[in-house]
C-alpha cells in the first residue's frame, strides 16, 4: 500500500456519532463525563472518544473505527494491548477468584523478579496505582529521617495526593502553594517545589533547609510535561545532596520503569536512589503499582516497622499474573533493542516530516517512550513546556485521529510505542504526520 493510499485509509471524515452520544450520557452520571480529566480533551477540545476495544497496536472506538494507538493506556501496554500470554496469564487467574484479601504466591514470584531488576533494591510492597506508590513512599521518607520537608520539581507528576498537587511559590526558595481545592496550606508549606534540571535551584534549597528536607522526588525522566531527559549530571548531584544532607532520593519510575529498559532508567544513568516507584508495565494494564527499596527502609513499613501502609486490594492475584507474564515477556532477547529502534525511527519521521512542511518541532526519545512539542527551543524544563504552541497541538491532535492515529489528548504527555507495532504501523503514522503537518503549514 503507498502512503497516499495509507492516509486515504485511515482518514476517519464519517464523525463519531456513537462515541458523541455516549459521551452526553456519561455527563450525567461522571463528573466531567469521565474518571480522570486528561481523557475530557479539555486542551484539545471536541468530544472524547470511546473506545469499544483495543488489541495489539490498535485501538476501536464504538462507532466502528480503528486507530494505530500511541498512547498504550498511558504506558502499560508495552507488549501491545491483549497479548495472547497476558490473556493466559489472566484467564487462569481469574478462575482461582477475583480477589483474596490474602497472601498468594504470585505476589513473592513478581517481587523476586521486579527486584532482581533493581540494584540496591532488597524489599518491595505492592500498591494499587502510582499515587499510592509515590504517596507512600514520601510517608516512609519521612518516617525513616523524621523530617517533614520534601523537594519536587515543576512539571513533574506523582500522583494526586494532597502533598503533591502543589506549584512554585512566588520566591526562588519558598514552600508550595497549593494548585486544587481541598488541599491544605499547611501540607502545601512542607514541599518545596523548584525547576527540572535546574542543580542551582536544589542547592539553594538545601543550603536553606537542608536538615529538614526528608525526601527529593523526581521523575529521572519527565513524562508528565511531554518527554524531558535530565541534563547531564543532573541525577547524580541529586544523589550527591542526599548522601551529603541525609535525604532520601526517590525516582518516580511509574512511567520509566520497565519502559524504557530493563528495570528502569537508573540502569541506564546508573544513579541507584534510596527509593522507587513503579506502575504501569509492572501491571500489565491491571492496576498495579509498587514502591520499593533496601531492606534498611522498607522494614520500616507495617507490620515490620512503624511506618503505617496498607491495602485491601494490593497484590490481587488477577493483577500479579498481568504483571508476571508482561514482565517474562519484556525479559525476551532484544526486547528493548527492537522497542527503541521502533521509537526511534518515529521520532526521526515526526521530526523531517515537520521539518519538510517549515513547521517548528522538537522530538526525543528513550526505550519506547517518544515526545514532541511544537517549539523552535530545546524543551528543559515546565516552563519551557508551556511556552511551546499548545493550541497547534490541539489542531496536530485532531487530524492525526482524522487519520486513523491515537495520541493522548494533550501536549504535555508523552506517547507510547509497543512491540506489537510494525515497521507497517510505524510508516503509517509517520505518512499520517507529515500529512497532517502540510495541512496545518
Amino acid at each position: 500500500m503507498t502512503t497516499d493510499q495509507q492516509i486515504a485509509t485511515m482518514r476517519t471524515h464519517a464523525g463519531r456519532p456513537a462515541s458523541e452520544a455516549a459521551f452526553a450520557q456519561a455527563c450525567r452520571f461522571l463528573p466531567g463525563g469521565v474518571n480522570s480529566p486528561v481523557r475530557a480533551f479539555g486542551s484539545v477540545g471536541g468530544t472524547p472518544v470511546t473506545v469499544s476495544s483495543v488489541c495489539g497496536a490498535y485501538i476501536e472506538d464504538i462507532d466502528g473505527q480503528r486507530y494505530i494507538d500511541l498512547v498504550g493506556s498511558w504506558g502499560p501496554a508495552i507488549a501491545g494491548h491483549a497479548h495472547p500470554d497476558v490473556i493466559a496469564a489472566v484467564h487462569d487467574a481469574v478462575k482461582r477468584g477475583l480477589s483474596f484479601g490474602a497472601p498468594c504466591e504470585d505476589e513473592t514470584h513478581l517481587a523476586e523478579l521486579i527486584l532482581s531488576a533493581l540494584p540496591g533494591h532488597d524489599r518491595l510492597r505492592f500498591v494499587n496505582s502510582g499515587t499510592e506508590a509515590c504517596m507512600s513512599a514520601l510517608r516512609l521518607a519521612r518516617g525513616a529521617t523524621g523530617r517533614q520537608q520534601v523537594i519536587k520539581f515543576s512539571g513533574n507528576y506523582h500522583g494526586h495526593s494532597d502533598s503533591m498537587l502543589v506549584a512554585a511559590g512566588s520566591g526562588a526558595v519558598t514552600h508550595g502553594v497549593p494548585t486544587s481545592l481541598g488541599v491544605c496550606e499547611a501540607t502545601a508549606n512542607n514541599t518545596t517545589v523548584v525547576r527540572y534540571n535546574d542543580a542551582d535551584a536544589v542547592t539553594k534549597v538545601f543550603e536553606q533547609m537542608g536538615s529538614e528536607i526528608a525526601a527529593i522526588i523526581v521523575e529521572p525522566v519527565a513524562g508528565n510535561m511531554g518527554l524531558i531527559k535530565p541534563a547531564a549530571g543532573f541525577q547524580e548531584y541529586l544523589r550527591k545532596l542526599c548522601d551529603t544532607w541525609g535525604t532520601v532520593l526517590i525516582f518516580d519510575e511509574v512511567m520509566t520503569g520497565f519502559r524504557v529498559a530493563w528495570g528502569g532508567y537508573q540502569n541506564v544513568c546508573g544513579v541507584q536512589p534510596d527509593l522507587t516507584c513503579l506502575g504501569k508495565v509492572i501491571g500489565g494494564g491491571m492496576p498495579v503499582a509498587a514502591y520499593a527499596g533496601p531492606a534498611r527502609l522498607l522494614d520500616q513499613v507495617s507490620p515490620a516497622g512503624p511506618v503505617y501502609q496498607a491495602g485491601t486490594l494490593s497484590g490481587n492475584p488477577v493483577g500479579m499474573a498481568a504483571g508476571l507474564a508482561t514482565l517474562q515477556l519484556c525479559q525476551g532477547d532484544g526486547f528493548y533493542e527492537h522497542l527503541t529502534k521502533l521509537t526511534s525511527r518515529l521520532a526521526e519521521g515526526f521530526a523531517e516530516g515537520a521539518r519538510d512542511a517549515g513547521i517548528n518541532l522538537v522530538t526525543d526519545c528513550i526505550g519506547g517512550m517518544l515526545g514532541f512539542s511544537f517549539s523552535s527551543q530545546p524543551i528543559c524544563n515546565f516552563e519551557d513546556a508551556q511556552a511551546a504552541d499548545h493550541d497547534r497541538f490541539g489542531r496536530f491532535f485532531h487530524a492525526m485521529l482524522d487519520r486513523g492515529v491515537w495520541l493522548a489528548p494533550s501536549g504535555y504527555e508523552a506517547c507510547f510505542v509497543s512491540a506489537a507495532h510494525t515497521d507497517t504501523d510505524i510508516d503509517a503514522v509517520i505518512a499520517a504526520a507529515t500529512s497532517a503537518f502540510q495541512e496545518m503549514s
